[in-house]
């Protein structure tokens, strides 16, 4: 039985060293990755993408790009792990329980976008109330993340793991200028015509994300909590990778563990409201490294491997 080749290019990022992990002693696929030596020779990894069933890129924006322009082999299928490709035409975006199509289409497709870890978490809360009419897709809102430093890449690992007597704040937040990457992301695949205000920060804490989107009842004539409740878990009934927790909206609510989830590929929606005031929030809680972005990019690489056989 033929196994699949599958090129990691960009394996010592903070999201390639993971996926490596996580595909260490299958028997169903062989994993190629490049030598340092080899690693920014152009020849070298023209001949490993284009040698390649699956490419896995793991790399900056711009050096996706240029991968995805040294491909000549039409049969490489690519599953782009970068902010690059992800709104851009012809690319199927990698996100399986978006609805219930998805998963059919990046098992078939040539291109896939593995989304963003943020974004994760907020098109996965949205898209639904969106796509069945509760949420308005010009609502006023606002989105807000707080992640393990991880999600800064190696650069921000080795800055709080290799401490020097830099001062480093326990919380900080980023995005000021309100103009942040995932914007557009969320935008497009939540279906939303609106803009919203996203604001992420960093903590202490090496891995995991809570986010969370406050809804106005008020602004929302007619919707209820429980309908928003039950839109959520209608779409993810069967999810083997979502959970919906149930409403909560009486008595003190338990405070969410951003950690709670690491080192899984899970993602843990939950509601909680006010009846009296009228408010509703939204929350996520899943690992920026896995379901944010290693755990989604194996998640894919499955079903386009299922999509081969």
């Amino acid at each position: 039985m033929h196994q699949p080749l599958v090129f990691i290019d960009g394996d010592q990022g903070t999201t390639g060293l993971q996926i490596h992990a996580r595909l260490q002693g299958r028997d169903d696929l062989r994993l190629l990755t490049l030598p340092e030596a080899e690693r920014k020779d152009p020849a070298r990894r023209s001949e490993a993408i284009n040698s390649a069933d699956i490419a896995l890129l793991c790399l900056p924006d711009e050096a996706a790009r240029e991968a995805v322009a040294i491909l000549r082999n039409p049969a490489v299928r690519v599953i782009d792990a970068s902010s690059a490709h992800r709104t851009a035409p012809g690319w199927v975006y990698g996100l399986p329980e978006l609805n219930a199509e998805q998963a059919e289409r990046i098992a078939t497709a040539t291109r896939v976008s593995n989304p963003g870890c943020y974004p994760t978490g907020a098109i996965a809360l949205l898209h639904p109330l969106v796509k069945a009419g509760l949420l308005p897709a010009d609502y006023p809102l606002s989105i807000h993340a707080i992640s393990g430093y991880s999600g800064g890449g190696r650069a921000a690992v080795e800055r709080h793991e290799q401490r020097s007597d830099d001062y480093l704040p326990a919380l900080q937040l980023y995005g000021l200028e309100l103009a942040h990457k995932h914007v557009p992301e969320i935008q497009r695949h939540a279906g939303l015509s609106a803009r919203p205000v996203f604001v992420p920060g960093y903590g202490d804490y090496r891995q995991g994300i809570v986010l969370s989107i406050p809804l106005q009842l008020r602004l929302l004539p007619g919707v209820s909590a429980e309908q928003l409740q039950a839109c959520l878990e209608q779409h993810y009934q069967g999810a083997q990778h979502v959970q919906v927790m149930p409403l909560h909206q009486h008595g003190a609510a338990a405070a969410l563990d951003p950690q709670a989830l690491n080192d899984s590929n899970d993602l843990r929606l939950a509601l909680y409201a006010n009846p009296e005031h009228g408010q509703v929030l939204l929350t996520a809680v899943f690992d920026n490294l896995g379901k944010g972005a290693s755990g989604a990019a194996v998640q894919n690489l499955d079903l386009m491997l299922a999509g081969l056989r």
